[in-house]
């Protein structure tokens, strides 16, 4: 009974920061609906793989995306490199982050990694920041916990604040 209460409420953790986050940092006139969407299908996800440290993934992401205050989505402005798996068989990946502001910003973004399968294993959020206006600014994104098999990272939220 536990391991259900668990894995639910990592589920409902992780679709508030999704939620959240979209919610309180939409461009003028921008749609959120997507972004519930996704939320609950990677709660969805969440919920039927379970575990300590997806919860613990989730939580800390939630914190950072509640962190930011008046922010925009900025998700088409953030692209990602080849996930690659380091020698202590955790998740990497190159995130960058282009700055369409005419002033310096930061960029709050998820990234979620998953199998072969689309099933989520892993969540993060990874801050690159102080981006000159124009310019591009990079950080890596690294996975929580030891991942196996093919894995692949996907921009799941962005803000730019």
């Amino acid at each position: 009974m536990t391991g259900r209460w668990t894995r639910g409420a990592a589920g409902l953790v992780l679709a508030g920061a999704v939620a959240t986050a979209a919610a309180g940092c939409s461009d003028t006139g921008g749609d959120t609906s997507g972004a519930a969407s996704k939320a609950a299908s990677a709660a969805s996800s969440l919920a039927s793989k379970g575990g300590d440290a997806l919860a613990s993934a989730s939580a800390e992401a939630k914190q950072k995306l509640d962190g930011v205050k008046n922010g925009v989505k900025a998700k088409d402005d953030v692209t990602l490199g080849t996930t690659t798996t380091g020698s202590d068989g955790k998740a990497t990946v190159k995130v960058s982050a282009r700055n369409t502001a005419s002033s310096a910003k930061s960029f709050a973004v998820q990234v979620n990694f998953a199998d072969a399968h689309n099933n989520l294993l892993d969540v993060t959020v990874v801050t690159v920041k102080d981006v000159a206006a124009g310019a591009t600014g990079d950080a890596t994104a690294q996975s929580h916990r030891k991942l196996t098999g093919d894995v692949h990272a996907t921009v799941n939220a962005a803000v730019r604040y």
